[in-house]
């Protein structure tokens, strides 16, 4: 059994219009979420009292919705609550998670599912950043964009093309021809590099280091940084990176920056590697993390900081569902 919620609103109470506005709101919970008739069991409306020329019980039972039980209540009048609403919950057969539906002024109700929402984490090499955005999409059931992976899939290129990092202008080459696109298949992110899933292959060490270099150039940025607004711009998402806050959403409302100290991060990444079957030790880790810090400090083109309205998480003593209850309780703040 799931509860499938929904509002919306109407100009004037007008028997039409109410029930117009119902009967879109209704098809929509029935269509967006799959359902039967039979599998609707109950229906339960309120309606504010300002709203008087039609009941939306049926309202929604002449628009073709009356196999289930149907009761409405009228809301009591407090100060400052949006008029002329009608709400609705919708209880099901189903084992699917709800989409729920907020239609015309209603939607300042649901801000967060009615309208695109992006969430910006940036910070240093194995701050947690990529750990702690997959939960925050998850929970609140968005995309997860990781930007790093389309840099790594560049340096990828490069290193499969026999061509060195060091060399701009035949990366500039290999740049202006590439192919990087994201896909999602079952809410995961595959990052396709000339038609070729090179998900996995772009974790190695290696790759994340020559991925640094070869991010300082300004044409790959500009490139990349396309392709992440254009997701960005039609569909909701959590982002991480190192610049997103800064240059790639630098209206995001929502930005945090993520970090720890190097020996916290190396050690994490070490056993991350550790499992993924890389045989590499602690020092060499730090030395990369250090390293890498420094790349990304000083590079000319959209360097590693904190922009000025980011919320600060320093993670070394704190585990990741602690991060991320500590940044949707932020993004529920601004809501």
């Amino acid at each position: 059994m799931i509860a499938i919620r929904g509002a919306t609103t109407v100009e004037k109470d007008c028997e039409q219009q109410i029930k117009y506005a119902v009967g879109e709101m209704m098809t929509q919970i029935r269509d967006k979420n799959g359902l039967d008739a039979d599998k609707i069991v109950c229906t339960m409306f309120t309606i504010t009292s300002d709203l008087k020329s039609c009941n939306p019980a049926k309202a929604a039972r002449e628009a073709g919705f009356y196999s289930s039980a149907l009761f409405c209540s009228q809301e009591p009048e407090i100060l400052g609550a949006l008029q002329k609403c009608i709400r609705v919950m919708v209880l099901a057969e189903s084992d699917k998670k709800p989409v729920h539906v907020y239609l015309n002024g209603a939607t300042v109700l649901r801000k967060d599912i009615s309208s695109i929402i992006n969430v910006a984490i940036d910070g240093p090499a194995g701050s947690g950043k990529s750990t702690v955005a997959k939960m925050i999409a998850k929970k609140l059931d968005i995309l997860y964009l990781d930007t790093g992976a389309m840099y790594r899939a560049c340096a990828l290129k490069c290193k499969m093309s026999g061509v060195s990092v060091e060399n701009e202008p035949e990366i500039k080459k290999i740049i202006d021809k590439i192919d990087i696109k994201v896909e999602y298949r079952g809410g995961a992110q595959s990052t396709m590099l000339d038609g070729e899933d090179v998900s996995e292959l772009i974790r190695s060490p290696e790759i994340s280091m020559l991925a640094s270099t070869v991010s300082a150039y300004p044409f790959v940025r500009e490139k990349m940084v396309s392709l992440q607004r254009q997701i960005a711009k039609a569909h909701s998402c959590v982002l991480d990176g190192r610049d997103i806050g800064t240059n790639v959403l630098p209206d995001c409302k929502f930005k945090f920056f993520v970090t720890a100290s190097p020996e916290v991060r190396a050690d994490r990444r070490y056993k991350e590697l550790v499992i993924k079957g890389f045989k590499t030790s602690l020092d060499d880790v730090l030395k990369d993390i250090v390293a890498r810090d420094n790349q990304d400090e000083t590079r000319k083109s959209a360097p590693l900081k904190r922009a000025k309205d980011a919320v600060f998480v320093d993670t070394s003593k704190m585990t990741p569902d602690e991060v991320a209850d500590l940044i949707l309780k932020s993004i529920q703040e601004k809501i």
